[in-house]
């Protein structure tokens, strides 16, 4: 099978939302023929060390990181962005890092955020809401029961199975422009201290023009039009709160004129490029349709260092 591409460096397991154990992900990666393959959970470094152990014994590089959720709430934006990290393999034996990570990353989803959301969302759709589409209360703990690291698919998922509601109802009740809608992630400026302490964190911006997909994607979800993100871009680009590294040009949610253009800022800004599936599931959302090759995989791995070896 020939992808087209050697690395695969955006993917998720079931560390978050995805279907593959971090273990199951690399040796699918490897049966694929991929050089190296992206872990990078939302919000979590939990999957990174068996994933890295997996990685050893396929003899398979995996590139360690996290997909950070970013909290904007602006009159032209109101939703969550995605903020790739990717790690040093150094830093990751660290252990005062991974507990100021985790500590940062946490805020942004986690009881607190489900809790406020299903509020929310009672408020306004609940049977005594001011737009009642729900026959009885959403709970908390229909949602949690779905995941330990809730996020918008769960609250999606629970909706549909549990309340009978179809796409669009749904995303009526979750979507950025609900009146129920509360963001999720952090601050970006919640962000900056860990970014200030560890320079060496490798800063990409996940799949920036995704959100103008013409038609349906499942791969857009929620995200604003490039025309927002292209407004957003100076808070990403600004040394004292983001200091972006990358762009990820390489997505399926991304058509050749959107890869056109952002290859063209990552040379306007000099920004590295990346690329990677977005990999939740086997079949809707799989590993293996988008990537990088050889050069943008160098570039990325001498920034990160070569991996410790685990056995």
């Amino acid at each position: 099978m020939t992808l087209g591409f050697i690395a695969d460096l955006h993917n998720h397991t079931t560390a978050s939302d995805g279907e593959y154990s971090p273990t199951e992900l690399v040796a699918h990666a490897a049966a694929l023929g991929l050089r190296a393959v992206g872990v990078t959970d939302h919000d979590t470094l939990n999957g990174l060390d068996e994933a890295l152990a997996a990685g050893d014994a396929a003899g398979i590089r995996v590139v360690p990181g996290v997909e950070v959720s970013l909290r904007f709430k602006r009159p032209y934006f109101t939703g969550t962005l995605h903020y790739l990290l990717y790690i040093p393999y150094d830093l990751l034996e660290d252990a005062r890092f991974r507990r100021e990570a985790e500590a940062i990353f946490s805020q942004g989803r986690g009881g607190g955020l489900v809790r406020a959301r299903v509020a929310a969302i009672n408020a306004e759709f609940g049977p005594a809401g001011a737009t009642p589409l729900l026959t009885r209360d959403l709970t908390a703990e229909e949602i949690e029961a779905l995941a330990d690291n809730v996020t918008r698919r769960h609250f999606a998922l629970a909706l549909a199975n549990n309340h009978g509601l179809n796409k669009e109802q749904v995303n009526l009740l979750i979507g950025n422009d609900s009146r129920a809608y509360i963001p999720s992630g952090i601050d970006p400026a919640t962000l900056t201290p860990l970014l200030s302490a560890y320079p060496q964190l490798v800063r990409v911006f996940a799949h920036p023009a995704a959100g103008s997909y013409p038609g349906e994607s499942l791969y857009n979800e929620v995200l604003p039009p490039i025309e927002v993100v292209e407004i957003l871009m100076p808070e990403f680009l600004d040394e004292d709160l983001l200091g972006l590294d990358g762009l990820e040009v390489q997505y399926p949610g991304h058509v050749q004129e959107h890869r056109e253009l952002m290859a063209a800022w990552a040379e306007q800004y000099d920004l590295i490029q990346t690329g990677g599936s977005d990999c939740h599931d086997r079949v809707n959302r799989p590993l293996g349709v988008a990537g990088v090759g050889e050069d943008e995989l160098e570039v990325l791995t001498s920034l990160l260092g070569e991996p410790l070896r685990v056995s």
